[in-house]
């Protein structure tokens, strides 16, 4: 008698397995439970190997994985896979009113009919990126919420929350850890708001010296001081007039430049230095920092007024490390972004590596990631990337083994710090626990055993 998975792998067939589409089935966990063979044979995958596979892993640019997470089904996407625009239908599966999975449907036709479209979108697409390009030149904002790759629910509902609050005009506080993405949230705040044609400007208070803050937030007049530039200079509030200003590492700005942010916030007003009278300005505040605000008001190195001003609405990014299997999804994405812009041919990482990544707690976050990716990519002699290849700080993690370390012993410790991370994170559940490192129960099973956990 069929298992109850084999009955619906059966039924699945019967009713997908002749049909042109291309249809892919998943779980709640994103991992593959169908793919029909038309859909094998286009991807050039084996029918046979792709079940129990996270989709994110056979299909470029797929977004099934989200529909189960968000539980929103999407019609009529535009999905490219293997250089050519597909249109994808996605549905999330329920049962007893509870998500079991997804199906996923890509529509497209070997004719000649499809290859007119497709050229056809391709060149909208292109325009479409040149229009886009000179609005990003106009207005300084380069990145949008498509580019914060993520499926951790807890990102996910990061992300709507920005799209709940972008289209108004309060001022919003970015925290974070250094190189979790705080940029990137600020430019997507700026894409959604009402005011996305107008200018986007950036200031990092970390990186202007003291004794020039005041002349670069507020311009100055000719003659102010000497050596100021003939005509005067507007400064950065009123380079943001209309538009949005994004205070970067504010916790690190001067305690006599936070009374003037402050003035000009309240009066909607701002005086150039040499100026006589002030002049009207309408910006809206992003301000950012990885420092506790709270501690230096408490130190008095850090106005509580200023503090209650630019906190109206508080959005906390989190760690890499605290955003479940992102790092497995962003290694992947940018394996692809570096890959296409350095013109190597590298299609993915070893096993070893991605259990070194996943045990790896990233203090450098995103920006470590991209950079130790970026890195092997360059050492990288074939068309994966090894241990060999990464960063000699990132293979730290052997610290502890025995001086004299194997491979093999490599491997066992990373792979054991990513099971013990992976059963932590289920509350003990094994059969969770396994799926998330999208591994067989049996063989977990005997890897929990073998190390004790």
């Amino acid at each position: 008698m069929l298992s109850l998975e084999n009955q619906r792998n059966h039924v699945l067939e019967t009713l997908f397995g002749n049909v042109e589409h291309c249809i892919v089935v998943v779980d709640k966990e994103g991992l593959i439970s169908y793919m029909n063979e038309s859909y094998c044979r286009f991807l050039a995958v084996d029918q046979a190997k792709v079940g129990g596979r996270h989709v994110t892993e056979v299909i470029e640019n797929t977004r099934m994985h989200i529909v189960v997470e968000t539980g929103e089904e999407e019609m009529a996407d535009l999905q490219q896979i293997r250089g050519d625009y597909m249109i994808a239908h996605r549905i999330p599966l329920y049962e007893n009113g509870e998500i079991i999975g997804a199906l996923g449907m890509v529509l497209f036709r070997d004719t000649d009919e499809w290859k007119i479209m497709n050229s056809h979108i391709k060149d909208l697409l292109l325009e479409l990126e040149t229009y886009r390009s000179q609005m990003q030149q106009l207005n300084g904002a380069k990145y949008s919420l498509h580019d914060i790759i993520s499926q951790s629910p807890g990102m996910l509902a990061l992300k709507e929350k920005i799209r709940k609050t972008a289209h108004s005009d309060i001022s919003i506080l970015l925290r974070g850890e250094s190189g979790t993405g705080k940029e990137l949230f600020a430019h997507s705040i700026h894409h959604l708001s009402e005011r996305s044609h107008q200018p986007f400007i950036k200031v990092n208070c970390a990186a202007i010296p003291e004794h020039l803050i005041e002349a670069e937030l507020f311009g100055y007049q000719e003659g102010a001081f000497t050596g100021a530039k003939k005509g005067g200079k507007p400064g950065k509030f009123q380079l943001a007039n209309g538009g949005t200003l994004f205070l970067d590492e504010i916790g690190d700005m001067p305690m006599h430049a936070q009374v003037k942010i402050l003035r000009v916030l309240q009066e909607g007003e701002v005086e150039a230095v040499g100026a006589v009278h002030p002049q009207d300005i309408d910006v809206r505040i992003i301000a950012a920092t990885n420092q506790s605000l709270e501690e230096m008001i408490k130190n008095q190195t850090f106005r509580e007024d200023l503090y209650y001003r630019i906190n109206v609405v508080q959005i906390d990014i989190p760690p890499l490390r605290a955003r479940g299997d992102d790092q497995r999804v962003l290694a992947k994405y940018l394996l692809q972004k570096i890959t296409a812009r350095t013109g190597k041919r590298i299609r993915e990482f070893d096993e070893a590596v991605e259990a070194l990544f996943t045990s790896y707690p990233w203090p450098g976050n995103v920006r470590e990631l991209e950079n130790v990716i970026e890195s092997a990519v360059h050492m990288a002699d074939g068309e994966k990337i090894t241990l060999t290849d990464l960063p000699s700080h990132l293979t730290s993690i052997q610290e502890g083994l025995d001086g004299e370390q194997s491979l093999k012993d490599v491997v066992e410790h990373a792979e054991k710090q990513a099971i013990a991370r992976a059963l932590d994170a289920c509350g003990g559940d094994k059969t969770k626990a396994a799926a998330r490192l999208r591994i067989g129960k049996s063989s977990f099973y005997d890897k929990v055993k073998k190390y004790g956990l």
